[in-house]
């Protein structure tokens, strides 16, 4: 049974839905998979690709409320259905854009799930700053710092050429190998997966922050034995 993929393009995150012949029950599968995928979805804002599934304004409806359930927002649909566009555009659900889905991308939709070796990495090309989030269900490389304030979810690692003083979280779909790699590694908060680690709010507490060192250097955190733990950067000389 086909399952649903998730793909992070330009403007956000898209969900895309398998054939209906795989799994009918649209519902069931979208809350299975929500919870199946931990907090990588909270807060984010999603576009649904339906395909050539036929959905009418009640089926939509559930879906929004479901999505805000787990306070994720639904910014848009794709579908190949003259039907489901028309329910999508007729519902009193509010969605900011209703597209069709091009034949030649309606036929090359994955029929499984993206497993998380194929998902390609997104690579941000500026410095982070407070208020900015960056979301991908990969992994993400940041060529910059990430200033206090800004926030890194990623499905898989993080990898930071820069300073990383916001909240990062790696392996956020439940990937427990995923590591946090930067040049100056001192994160307010820092989770992998479902173990977190968060700085103190002052210094003088009689201890070190797990990411806190006496001399500066690239750095990677890690699961080990049951929690974080913060390593030299492999390779490092």
């Amino acid at each position: 049974m086909s399952s649903i993929a998730v793909k992070g393009e330009r403007d956000g995150l898209v969900l895309i839905l398998p054939p209906e012949d795989d799994n009918p029950s649209i519902l069931a599968m979208l809350r299975s998979y929500l919870e199946q995928s931990g907090p990588f979805f909270k807060g984010a804002s999603v576009t649904l690709d339906v395909g050539e599934r036929v959905l009418n304004e009640e089926e939509l409806q559930e879906l929004r409320v479901l999505l805000e359930e787990w306070e994720v927002q639904l910014q848009g649909l794709r579908s190949s259905a003259d039907e489901t566009r028309a329910a999508a555009i007729a519902a009193e659900v509010e969605l900011p854009f209703v597209v069709p889905l091009d034949v030649a991308v309606a036929n090359s939709r994955p029929s499984t799930a993206i497993p998380e070796e194929s998902v390609d990495a997104l690579l941000v090309r500026r410095t982070l700053r407070s208020g900015q989030i960056v979301r991908h269900p990969g992994a993400i490389i940041v060529l910059g710092d990430v200033n206090p304030g800004a926030e890194i979810v990623a499905g898989g690692d993080v990898v930071v050429w820069g300073s990383l003083r916001g909240v990062v979280h790696a392996g956020a779909m439940g990937d427990a190998r995923a590591m946090v790699c930067a040049l100056k590694l001192s994160p307010m908060q820092l989770r992998i997966s479902d173990k977190i680690a968060i700085a103190p709010e002052s210094k003088g507490q009689g201890r070190l922050r797990p990411w806190q060192r006496l001399q500066q250097s690239p750095e990677v955190a890690r699961i080990h034995q049951g929690g974080i733990v913060v390593e030299a950067w492999p390779g490092k000389k």
